[in-house]
């Protein structure tokens, strides 16, 4: 494994732990560029009101601003769990040019678990990896649940 994936993750993961302590879902991501964090976010549609505030959108619309362009080549996307649809979306209308992943997300992940990467119709490539101190990113999502189900809290 990859210790610059790793040290990154590690930054990814620190933002999943913001995340959490405001109540979020914990998934956090950092956008890379050469040796260079360029966006970073992590979940907060709740606090937010947003449906799309999930940590991969506000990492590429960090990103996008700075750059002054919607375009992100050259970048890799560090993100603790898998994304769903609509952030896999942004991440080839955004042009990302890798992504590592944490933890697969059996249920909403689709870029390896339900394999919308390897679709031929995409007019991008993303080039993936995952893995990426699963154990941690995955013990962050089943600590925020079982506390969630232990409050008898409704996520909506």
């Amino acid at each position: 494994m990859d210790t610059t994936d790793e040290a990154w993750m590690h930054k990814a993961l620190l933002l999943a732990d913001e995340a959490g302590l405001a109540g979020e879902v914990p998934v956090g991501a950092v956008l890379v560029k050469g040796h260079e964090i360029i966006g970073q976010g992590f979940n907060q549609p709740r606090l937010s009101h947003d449906p799309s505030a999930h940590a991969e959108i506000l990492a590429i619309r960090d990103a996008a601003l700075k750059s002054a362009n919607y375009r992100l080549p050259g970048t890799t996307l560090y993100v603790t769990i898998e994304p769903c649809t609509m952030c896999f979306g942004a991440l080839i209308h955004s042009r990302v040019e890798r992504l590592v992943i944490g933890a697969l997300e059996p249920k909403a992940g689709v870029v390896v678990s339900h394999s919308l990467v390897e679709s031929e119709w995409l007019n991008h490539r993303i080039e993936v990896s995952h893995g990426v101190l699963e154990d941690e990113c995955r013990l962050r999502m089943r600590q925020f649940f079982a506390a969630r189900r232990n409050t008898r809290h409704d996520l909506d």
